[in-house]
This record gives C-alpha cells, structure tokens and sequence, in this order.
C-alpha cells in the first residue's frame, strides 16, 4: 500500500451504461495507471455492446459547472475530453481552455460512430477545430475523424501523415491519427509532433471486443501525462497499454456485440513495466519521403 498522494486526471465524458466506454472506461484506465480520476459527465446514455439506444445530453452550464467544481479543487495535472455532444459543451469546455484551467489537455473529438454515422452538425466540428485544437496537448481523431476534419478520405499511412500535420495547423501540438480502420496486420497510429511524423506499429490483435478503443487510449496518455511523461511517451506508453487490452479481452464474450477491453487485469504490472514492444519508425525514411515528413508544422 502506498502513501503517496496520486496525481489527478479529469475526464470530460459521456456516460457508457455498458461500462466499455466513455467515463467508464477512462475512470478503468486512470486507475489502472496509478491516477486518481475525476469527471464531468456531458451526457447519459443508454448503450450495450450492440449499439446506443437513447442519449440524454447535460446542459452545457452544468458541464462547466462540474469542471469548475474539479479544477478548483483537485485541479487534475492533465485533462481529456470525449463526448462532448454539442456546440455550446465544445465552447465551454474550450473556453475553460482558454483560461489556463485544463492541464495537459487531451482532445479525443468522438464525432464518427463505430458504424461512420455522423454525431456531430457540421457547426459543433468546426467548433472542435476553431475553439478546442488550439488549446490541446495532443489531439487523437481516429481515421474517420480525421477524415471528417481534413475533408478527405485516409487510405494509406501517407494518407494519415498528411492529415496529422494538417490538423497540426490548428494549433495543437501534437496529432495523434489512429489507424485502427486501415486494415492490415498492423495497427498503425501516426504522431505529428510539428516537425516530423513518428509512426507507432504493433501486430493488429484479432479480435471483436474493440468498444472503448479510444476512450482508453486517449485516457491513457492523459494519465501518462499526470505521471509526468513527454506527450511523445505517454502516446507511446498509451499504445502499448491499450495493446495488453485488447489481448486480455480477446477471446471474452461480453455481450452480443462489440465487448469492453480488459484494461485493468494486469494494472500492477503496467503501473511497474508499461512497455509492449511498439516499433517506432520516422516516417522520413519508413513511410515518406523527406520533403513530406521533416518539413516544419
């Protein structure tokens, strides 16, 4: 048992009543890492491994209300957002940004579902890209939200290369594209760190249970970030653990659908050893052309 004080994150979220994603899985994810977590819950849904069946979503003033409640308090040394459902939540949660009251803060824009229906109107993107990017440490849009944001479809690495220095542009300073939808033996994700792209490569886990990929990833840097890591090692970190997720809940059979990853069945041993082996490659020379990749964001 240990007496030291953790460190704190905060989760802007929805609420998963299936427990795979959204808070649930970000609150799993801080525990799991060593982070004492808190939240402000945007919206109440009612969701299984098969799909979403209501949405109640909080107003926007109670949002804030939640966060100024936290941050005053607790004041979390790093921040990540998720569903934030509307326009007005987007520009209070980036207005909170703009005062300095989100550390380290993580934007994972949950705009695309799981079966490329669109969330959001196309005014609430715009107001992720315009309001919320350029206060962000890292942002971590999937392939098909990444898609939506640069306006364009993403079939190759070089494809989400592009992208990421792209949303690079909006000011925040690190871009994390993921590519899970890419297909193929690897799962590749993309770092921009506004001067080059990294590309992170593990061997794709073949499995269904995929629901909260993203909340855990993204929840994941935010508590490497609490810990005190770089951006560039708490992507890495993230990705290695949400890799020993998703092995650990390969074969489970949660439900008739989609099922959780097992984020917390191994908690003492990532909080001792995070590391998975991850090949990292400077897209310079594995995946683009110099002129493409080193040139500054």
């Amino acid at each position: 048992m240990s007496n030291v004080t953790p460190p704190v994150a905060l989760t802007i979220a929805g609420s998963d009543s299936g427990g795979a994603a959204g808070i649930q899985a970000d609150l799993r994810a801080f525990a799991a890492l060593g982070v004492y977590g808190t939240t402000a819950v945007t919206a109440v849904t009612a969701q299984n491994t098969v799909g979403v069946q209501d949405v109640h979503v909080i107003p926007a003033e109670h949002v804030d209300a939640q966060i100024g409640s936290v941050v005053t308090d607790l004041r979390p040394s790093a921040v990540k957002t998720g569903m934030l459902a509307t326009e007005a939540t987007i520009a209070a949660v980036a207005a909170r940004a703009r005062r300095g009251d989100l550390a380290n803060l993580v934007v994972d824009p949950v705009m695309v579902a799981s079966t490329g229906h669109r969330l959001l109107d196309r005014q609430a993107e715009r107001a992720y890209v315009e309001r919320l990017f350029p206060h962000a440490l890292v942002v971590t849009p999937n392939l098909r939200e990444a898609a939506v944001l640069v306006g364009r479809e993403l079939r190759t690495v070089e494809d989400m290369v592009s992208a990421a220095r792209q949303l690079a542009e909006t000011g925040a300073r690190h871009v994390v594209v993921k590519g899970g939808h890419l297909g193929g033996s690897s799962a590749v994700d993309v770092i921009w760190t506004g001067t080059k792209a990294t590309v992170l490569s593990v061997p794709r886990v073949e499995t269904a249970n995929v629901h909260g990929t993203g909340c855990t990833l993204s929840a994941a840097v935010a508590a490497h970030l609490a810990l005190g890591n770089s951006p560039v090692e708490a992507i890495e970190r993230a990705k290695a653990f949400l890799t020993k997720a998703l092995r650990g809940a390969a074969a489970w059979t949660l439900g008739s659908g989609q099922g959780p990853v097992d984020t917390l069945a191994w908690a003492a041993e990532v909080v001792d050893d995070p590391h998975v082996e991850v090949q990292t490659a400077d897209s310079r020379t594995d995946t683009c052309s110099r002129a493409s990749c080193d040139r500054p964001g």
